[in-house]
């Protein structure tokens, strides 16, 4: 009982001496880290969120998870503390008096309301960035801004924006209330202390709080880097603080020409390419002996959004696109066939100029300095040549890209067509804007006029808009298909799935059109995918791509031609910027290539592959898929990585093959900065 006693006591002891030493802590002291435990509370909501609605983990360990929730801890309660240090230093300066001014209580509330919001909407437009290409926000996401009032009408098309405007405004009032009441609650009656222990209060609370910010017991403070632990790309994604990240990503933006480099490689992307390696010469003449009499119409289309994971012909589980599933098996196809940046705008930059878009924060439609280039389309003699868009040409400065490339191109974009119906945000949908391109393409038939043409779809793109009932399309209704079933074809949403479906059936719905009106046997048509829009966990691939972050990569490329070329499968690498040149040969119409795309029916083209531009371990990268390997290295940072596609697990090799690294190292390296060469070294010669 004695011992029970003496137990007691010395547990009241602490208890009150405990108490006694909270007491002495100075207000203002308190309502800094009040303020900041409020913050990280916040921002770890967020991330409750972002784990219960958008990330996908079930390929992870359970130490892998573990250790992603404690670094993404670090990073949260790093922002919280930076988020309040700026009114942290005011508080600590003014100290007691910081509870005596009113205009100390407006500039603290406003400053908390707005960091709130700012938070808010970071996180926000984070979770839509993730959405739609699985990184989190960084500071590439800028390029948006370049065409603000696009990107708006995508934001007001696909989400409840203005209910999401009210609920800011309420989030707004109950910080503000939040905010006074901390203030008014610190600020009661407090004991006077010596400018000796307020010097302590105020070096302790700062050194503390910079504690926080570095975040380590290490030699080196907490980086974005650390997030990257994992060979899992969920895992890293979600150990990341977007807001952190964001500010980080400024870090690593192009790294620009460097001539010395590109002297260096030039032989390795001639030996690649078959160019003279003694002088450095990109010009190769391609001329045809025979060509054909009655001049070939040329037809490109673009399916936006469109990768290999979402149609039924590549393995999806779903009957996501039948008809072209048909058109496909009457066609010559490639099955290895890659973009080079997950975006519309690089990849119509790509197609059209020959180069792949390798800029790091804004696509490079939107550099003037390089977007007038030596290209394949300008050089079609005696063609028609035309653009359709269902849209404004302006955006992302596709207009200029045109054309600055090609002379006597006729653009068709919102205000030129004959029947108006705006579907969304990006203009007429793609069953109209087929319906007025083959108006066009019959009359120039009919007029004996050959024709190369340009033609950019939309509908399978955010907020994909479908009608009700198309023809003999219709699209399935909520009560017909379960989210399971969904899931099992990777599709994020019903909508999704219908959009893909409705381009199906208007690209088929399009060559009907063409054979109506005539064109159609003596037309070579060109479809290929800009880059593959977001998707769930696609458990039906066999491969390791999506894990290593190329999937998204991944495209049809298809040309349905039955006078021209037999229908059959070619499993060689290709790239984007091939797509010019081998349909131009296809034509038998001479043109000189000045870029790095090659004819891949040329018998020559076998030592193929495919450069892709991505981010990797937190940073902009470049990669090359070339014979069942995959090699990708970072801009800045030079982190380098070797995998065999033939696996399902991601494992580096490059330690075991050094000769394959060595050769794809270099290889790759040729193709960056030959790229960067031309773009300012392939400009036209004024005449």
């Amino acid at each position: 009982m004695n011992i029970y006693i003496l137990s007691n006591c010395k547990n009241s002891t602490f208890v009150i001496y405990t108490k006694h030493m909270f007491l002495k802590i100075p207000n203002y002291i308190k309502y800094i880290f009040t303020n900041v435990f409020s913050l990280f509370i916040f921002i770890l909501l967020f991330r409750f969120f972002f784990y219960l609605f958008f990330t996908n983990l079930d390929g992870a360990s359970a130490k892998e998870i573990q250790k992603a929730i404690f670094l993404g801890v670090r990073f949260d309660l790093k922002l919280a503390i930076l988020s309040f240090f700026p009114l942290a230093i005011f508080v600590l300066v003014t100290n007691y008096k910081f509870f005596k001014n009113t205009i100390y209580k407006k500039i603290a509330n406003f400053y908390l309301v707005s960091i709130y919001l700012i938070l808010t909407l970071f996180y926000i437009f984070d979770f839509g960035y993730y959405e739609y290409l699985a990184i989190r926000l960084d500071a590439s996401s800028l390029r948006f801004l370049s065409n603000f009032k696009i990107s708006s009408q995508v934001l007001v098309e696909s989400y409840p924006v203005y209910k999401g405007l009210f609920g800011l405004l309420v989030l707004s009032f109950i910080i503000y209330k939040f905010s006074g009441f901390l203030y008014k609650f610190f600020s009661k009656a407090h004991q006077k202390i010596t400018k000796k222990i307020k010097f302590a209060f105020f070096t302790s609370t700062f050194l503390l709080l910079s504690f926080g910010v570095y975040n380590s017991v290490t030699h080196y403070p907490l980086r974005w880097s650390e997030a990257f632990f994992s060979k899992n790309n969920s895992a890293n994604q979600f150990a990341l603080n977007p807001v952190l990240y964001f500010f980080d990503s400024f870090a690593f933006r192009s790294e620009g020409v460097d001539i010395e480099k590109f002297k260096t490689y030039y032989p390795v992307i001639a030996k690649h390419l078959n160019l003279p390696q003694d002088t450095i010469n990109f010009e190769q003449k391609v001329t045809f002996k025979n060509p054909y009499k009655e001049k070939p119409n040329i037809v490109f289309v673009m399916l936006e959004s469109v990768g290999t994971a979402p149609m039924s012909f590549y393995g999806n589980p779903l009957n996501s696109t039948p008809k072209m599933d048909s058109i496909i098996k009457e066609s010559l196809s490639f099955s290895k066939f890659y973009v080079h940046k997950p975006g519309t705008a690089g990849s119509v930059f790509a197609s059209i100029t020959g180069l792949p878009d390798i800029e790091d924060v804004k696509t490079a439609s939107r550099n003037p300095m390089i977007i007038d280039q030596r290209i394949v389309f300008d050089q079609i003699k005696g063609y028609e040549k035309s653009y359709f868009i269902g849209g404004s040409a302006n955006w992302a400065n596709i207009r200029g890209v045109f054309q600055s490339n090609i002379k006597g191109l006729k653009i068709y974009e919102e205000g030129s067509f004959d029947e108006v119906n705006r579907a969304d945000v990006w203009g007429i949908d793609d069953y109209d804007l087929f319906k007025e391109a083959d108006k066009r393409l019959k009359k120039l038939y009919d007029e004996g006029k050959p024709f190369v043409t340009y033609i950019q779809t939309a509908t399978n793109h955010m907020p994909f808009t479908v009608p009700d009932k198309k023809e003999s399309y219709t699209p399935i209704l909520e009560d017909d298909i379960d989210e399971e079933t969904l899931l099992t074809g990777g599709f994020r949403s019903l909508g999704q799935l219908n959009a893909i479906r409705y381009l199906d059936f208007n690209v088929a719905r399009f060559l009907e059109r063409a054979k109506e009106s005539g064109y159609y046997d003596n037309s070579i048509f060109v479809f290929f995918g800009d880059h593959r829009g977001g998707m769930k966990k696609l458990n039906f691939l066999k491969n390791n791509e999506d894990d290593l972050g190329i999937q998204v990569h991944h495209v049809p490329f298809f040309i349905n031609a039955p006078k021209y070329i037999k229908p059959q499968v070619i499993d060689k690498y290709a790239k984007l910027i091939d797509i010019f040149p081998t349909a131009t040969g296809l034509a038998k119409i001479d043109y000189t290539n000045y870029t790095l795309g090659r004819n891949l029916l040329d018998s020559t083209a076998i030592n193929t592959a495919a450069f892709v531009y991505i981010q990797s371990k937190g940073e902009k990268a470049v990669g090359l898929i070339k014979d069942g390997f995959y090699y990708e290295k970072t801009n800045i940072s030079k982190k380098a990585s070797l995998f065999s596609l033939q696996s399902n697990i991601i494992k580096d090799i490059k330690l075991d093959k050094p000769n394959i690294t060595q050769q794809m190292d270099s290889l790759l390296s040729a193709y960056y900065h030959t790229t960067k060469y031309l773009y300012f070294n392939n400009k036209k010669v004024s005449k």
